[in-house]
């Protein structure tokens, strides 16, 4: 019991620290950048972004079941109540989503301009998957005097997409579709020809014998397809030698055929996720080599790291790697150096010493070279040297 209270108290604390840590960092803008540090990952939205973005996957997963769940008579009829304010409830946050995404969309680059910028959000794959989420409920409303509007209700399942947004899968997926689009749609134009050509044969040899079931090519279209994916419903089958040995080899080359995309896809998935993580890789770097890595990058790096799926231990052996590639590729660096340049190396090193020995830190330093059990006498000696 207590050990429950505990982890309440520490969820209520973090909660409280990011939104303290959120108001520090958007101090002095805008309201609508800080609706934008909200919703998306920035430098500035800390924490408090990833509290809002559970919310809204709770949200949307505890609605599609409710959904579910609604189309069973005996629970219907028990929590019907319930299941309305469940609506009103979930259909309210999204709306209140949608609106502000909307609103603080030309704070993205790619939609900037506070008319054309958020007509082009709003026309954007996540954004009219927002607005289909809540589109049913509202037409609903509108339209149930006029028309059935219970067809409706289906489209609400559409919610379930908005789980993309957060897991970044979708865009991973774009990317790999828009790499391979060349070899998809070679792969699908092969898919095709082997319908067409499968239900012409099948069309041909079964039409006779199966005069309604065969009837047309189109229809025998139907029989090709779940033939070549290996599905075989059993509802139209040939029955004359011919079609049953021909039904043999289209099965045969659709396993090959119709696997094509499949391991396509797979591999395309994987290779882009390799190169997102390859560029985080690059860009963590690319920060480093500039110098010390600040609160804000450290930040950005953070919500980039997110975004790819990457753990805490998957960012630190990264990190990590990085720095011990850029130790070696400094040190070899060094041992390349020759002549004159090497001696023009230690002479900027010694530069250094004697710039930091005349500072007023060196002063603290002083007393602690001159004890003898913790320091050697060359280094003592070098000490003075500087000093003078």
């Amino acid at each position: 019991m207590l050990k429950r209270i505990a982890k309440k108290l520490n969820m209520v604390g973090a909660l409280i620290s990011s939104i303290r840590f959120f108001i520090r960092k958007n101090k002095g803008r805008t309201f609508r950048q800080k609706v934008f540090s909200l919703l998306h990952p920035t430098p500035t939205s800390g924490p408090l972004h990833r509290y809002i973005d559970m919310v809204i996957i709770a949200a949307v997963l505890v609605s599609v079941v409710s959904i579910v769940l609604e189309t069973v008579p005996f629970i219907h009829a028990i929590f019907e109540a319930e299941f309305a304010l469940l609506e009103i409830f979930t259909v309210a946050l999204f709306s209140v989503e949608y609106i502000g995404r909307v609103y603080s969309s030309c704070e993205s680059p790619p939609y900037a301009g506070p008319v054309k910028g958020r007509l082009k959000y709003m026309g954007s794959i996540p954004a009219l998957i927002d607005l289909v989420a809540i589109l049913p409920y509202f037409l609903g409303i509108l339209l149930h005097q006029v028309v059935d509007t219970r067809f409706l209700r289906i489209f609400r399942l559409s919610r379930l997409l908005k789980v993309t947004r957060y897991t970044g899968t979708l865009n991973t997926l774009i990317k790999a579709i828009n790499r391979e689009k060349r070899v998809l749609m070679a792969s699908a134009f092969m898919m095709l020809l082997m319908v067409i050509l499968t239900a012409s044969l099948g069309y041909e040899l079964e039409h006779d014998a199966q005069p309604d079931k065969f009837d047309t090519i189109p229809s025998a279209m139907y029989w090709a397809v779940i033939t070549l994916a290996s599905v075989g419903y059993g509802d139209i089958s040939p029955i004359t030698p011919l079609g049953r040995a021909m039904t043999v080899v289209i099965s045969l080359i659709g396993i090959g055929i119709f696997a094509i995309p499949a391991g396509l896809m797979a591999s395309a998935f994987t290779d882009q996720l390799r190169i997102d993580r390859e560029t985080f890789e690059n860009e963590f770097r690319e920060r480093l080599a500039k110098g010390q890595i600040s609160q804000t990058d450290h930040h950005a790096l953070n919500a980039e790291a997110e975004r790819l799926h990457l753990t805490a231990q998957d960012v630190t052996r990264i990190m990590d790697k990085v720095k011990h590639e850029m130790k070696l590729k400094g040190q070899q660096g060094l041992e390349n150096l020759k002549g004159v340049e090497l001696l023009e190396h230690y002479r900027q090193q010694i530069s250094q010493l004697r710039s930091f020995a005349q500072s007023p830190q060196a002063d603290a330093l002083t007393p602690m070279l001159q004890d003898t059990e913790t320091t050697t006498t060359a280094e003592r000696e070098v000490w003075q040297a500087l000093r003078k």
